[in-house]
């Protein structure tokens, strides 16, 4: 290669392709320009190859966010994404992969928030056997961390990880993009890092890695805790333990230029039927699940109260939400096959997540769904409008195909409210 061509970085073409993969897989919407990921395939060749010239001659230069209001996973409220273009997206990855690289073998072992071969399952499950072991917890959540979040600590912590230039290059230039909001207008930021983007989570991760979790590493290491992006729980021995360390997490939050969220921030007793002090609080909810005093049952069908995670109630009336948008009882045109075809793997998906943990928490969800079959077929099949006719179609139906939909592997009756 001449002087001419050399680029003053050397990103290997096969990284961008691999970039490109991941995003594929990932789908997405499209970004301010408009383009899908069809459009930007009809000439994949070309467009994968002005990201590599552009990103290797440092003159890649991100174009604005688009902001998107979207309803929060488990709860109520909405939350504003970035979504980058797909050119955008494939470029963030892979500068995210060569950061991931770098910073994954020194994560601590409870972060748990977008890092591989872990999930918010495995945070759950976590918690639950520590609130079995420690009497307190305490329920953390950062004020809106990713609308705040110092730039310079960001750039430090990547610093701290790797000294690439086209990486430190690039992770100012995506801190800085503008955000444009639905009516057009451009939103400066001087803070913070969108969520929605591919390069946000590592750098979240990396960020709260120095604030958060080394810190408490050293600060208290008696004291356990699971971290999923900004959400977290950390274990204590005695309530006047958890009032010290709350302290100081607080005074570390500020130290770092955030702020823990006064309301959503907590100290819990872990009351269970060995466990029957008092407190102001005796619950609280963890990625979707409500932890709190719960019936169960030991090995030998003995009954006893156990501190234990089930779907809560916001995510409850969130999928609720979802479930009375699908319109299901309006599908009147579509066949029972494709109907199930629809359904399946969105209700599996919830099943797999929330039914992880005391799955019968979920029952009043699926009897809701059970609910809007029975009326899709009362208004297709005007016969099948009497409770009787129904029932008898409803369980020869599941009789002859017991899995026809994913939900009757737990439930089969109805809501009948």
């Amino acid at each position: 290669m001449t002087a001419a061509q050399a680029k003053p970085f050397e990103i290997p073409k096969q990284q961008v392709w691999e970039a490109y993969r991941r995003v594929a897989s990932n789908k997405g919407a499209p970004g301010v320009d408009k383009q899908t990921l069809e459009l930007f395939e009809a000439d994949l060749r070309n467009n994968l190859y002005k990201i590599w010239n552009r990103m290797s001659s440092g003159t890649y230069f991100p174009p604005p966010v688009r902001a998107v209001e979207i309803p929060k996973p488990h709860g109520a409220g909405v939350r504003v994404l970035g979504v980058p273009t797909v050119a955008d997206r494939v470029a963030q990855t892979v500068v995210a992969m060569h950061l991931e690289e770098r910073a994954e073998p020194r994560f601590h072992p409870d972060s748990y928030g977008y890092r591989p071969r872990r999930s918010a399952l495995d945070a759950v499950g976590v918690c639950r056997q520590r609130c079995w072991k420690y009497d307190w917890a305490i329920d953390l959540d950062v004020e809106k961390f990713f609308d705040t979040v110092p730039w310079d600590l960001v750039v430090k912590a990547v610093e701290a990880v790797c000294d690439t230039r086209w990486v430190l290059l690039y992770v100012k230039r995506w801190l800085a993009a503008p955000l444009q909001r639905p009516d057009g207008n451009l939103v400066e930021r001087d803070r913070g890092t969108p969520q929605g983007s591919a390069v946000s989570p590592i750098l979240a991760n990396l960020f709260m890695h120095f604030a958060f979790d080394v810190w408490m590493a050293r600060e208290f290491p008696g004291c356990p805790f699971e971290r999923y992006a900004d959400d977290g729980v950390v274990h204590c021995r005695t309530k006047r333990q958890a009032e010290d360390v709350l302290a100081a997490i607080g005074g570390r939050m500020e130290q770092v230029g955030l702020r823990l969220h006064p309301d959503k921030t907590r100290i819990v007793y872990c009351k269970d039927g060995k466990r029957r002090g008092n407190h102001e609080h005796t619950g609280f909810t963890f990625l979707g699940f409500s932890f709190r005093v719960r019936k169960a049952r030991s090995g030998n069908g003995r009954y006893f109260s156990s501190f234990l995670p089930a779907m809560s109630d916001a995510a409850m009336k969130t999928k609720s939400a979802e479930l009375r948008a699908m319109r299901i009882h309006r599908c009147t045109t579509w066949p029972l096959d494709d109907l199930a075809r629809w359904l399946n793997p969105i209700v599996a998906g919830w099943m797999t997540y929330y039914g992880r943990f005391y799955r019968s928490a979920m029952s009043p969800l699926l009897q809701r769904l059970n609910s809007y079959l029975r009326r899709w077929a009362g208004k297709k099949y005007r016969k099948l409008a009497g409770h009787k006719r129904f029932m008898r179609w409803w369980t020869g139906l599941i009789d002859r195909q017991p899995r026809l939909f994913a939900q009757w592997r737990w439930v089969r009756s109805f809501d009948l409210r």
